[in-house]
């Protein structure tokens, strides 16, 4: 569907990405949850932690969090209260090492492992009669992929997805992601990268080389050295260009939004897919002129981008 209106207008100091990115994942207040956790099995051995609120609806929405994120993360508990009140359940992942536990097998999580989305899925669809998938940043890839790929068959009773700040093209992003303004953003996502490696290697001391995060100095390195190779990727190239959404938004058949504000750090120009949306009309997209990544930030106990979410799940 051509570009849908977008019409979020911040307080003026947050006319500015880096500090809506900044505000509202290091000083928004984190909203109480009643989450209560259950493990689920993988078909290899592993495992995923989920969160759940069951309330005794009838429709459930999965939220996928993002890179380094957890179902703690603050967007992800704001959208889960929001969502929560207004008649779904929540199921919110975390992904394989993402629960505060390190998982068994030697594979991590990345922005492509769909395999783990259709896991969850599986499980819930006994139980419920609608089910929605949102994701933010990875996660938001996440969803795209998943309902695009064709990997797996989507359940009818899945109704829509929304997406939020994703890096729709991996590479692009990672080029984008060098530039001197978003070090800050790399220096912390390899920091806590950093430290499930060493973890990792005393798990796998034989197939986990920690000498190479010497030579990481930007998320491209990491996921050339970790992310690809224990993943069973090539490399960091082959990795983007098989883990990216872009290339199957054309095949989303479900109702999906997308919303990706023009001022986010972390994408490239490659990352506003306005030609897939015009050529899909199950797919929308969204791009204000204001957020930064996964921020929008606006008064009220909600921000901007939640209630898009609430909305567009409410229409479908």
């Amino acid at each position: 569907m051509p570009l849908s209106e977008a019409n979020y207008i911040p307080p003026f100091r947050f006319k500015n990405g880096h500090i809506n990115t900044i505000y509202s994942s290091l000083f928004r207040k984190r909203k109480s949850v009643a989450f209560q956790r259950k493990r689920i099995e993988t078909e290899d051995d592993d495992f995923l932690d989920i969160d759940w609120v069951k309330n005794g609806n009838d429709k459930v929405a999965v939220l996928c969090h993002g890179l380094e994120g957890s179902s703690d993360s603050k967007y992800i508990r704001a959208t889960a209260s929001l969502l929560a009140k207004n008649g779904y359940d929540i199921a919110a992942i975390n992904y394989r090492f993402c629960s505060g536990e390190i998982n068994r097998q030697l594979i991590t999580y990345h922005s492509g492992r769909t395999e783990d989305l259709h896991t969850l899925i599986k499980v819930l669809l006994p139980d419920y009669k609608a089910l929605y998938l949102v994701g933010f940043s990875l996660g938001g890839n996440l969803v795209l992929k998943y309902n695009g790929d064709g990997i797996f068959s989507l359940s009818p009773k899945i109704k829509a997805s929304v997406a939020i700040s994703v890096p729709v093209d991996l590479y692009g992003s990672a080029i984008k992601l060098q530039e001197r303004q978003n070090r800050l953003y790399t220096w912390r996502f390899i920091r806590t990268l950093s430290k499930k490696i060493y973890l990792k290697h005393k798990q796998y001391p034989n197939e986990v080389d920690v000498t190479l995060l010497k030579k990481v100095k930007k998320l491209i390195d990491f996921d050339e050295y970790y992310t690809s190779k224990l993943n069973g990727f090539i490399d960091a190239r082959d990795y983007y260009k098989k883990a990216s959404s872009k290339p199957f938004l054309p095949q989303i058949k479900k109702p999906t939004l997308l919303i990706n504000a023009l001022d986010d750090p972390f994408l490239s120009s490659s990352c506003f897919p306005r030609q897939e949306a015009q050529n899909n009309p199950n797919f929308h997209l969204m791009c204000p002129s204001y957020g930064g990544h996964v921020g929008f930030i606006s008064r009220g106990e909600y921000y901007w981008s939640e209630y898009q979410i609430l909305d567009f799940l409410e229409k479908h």
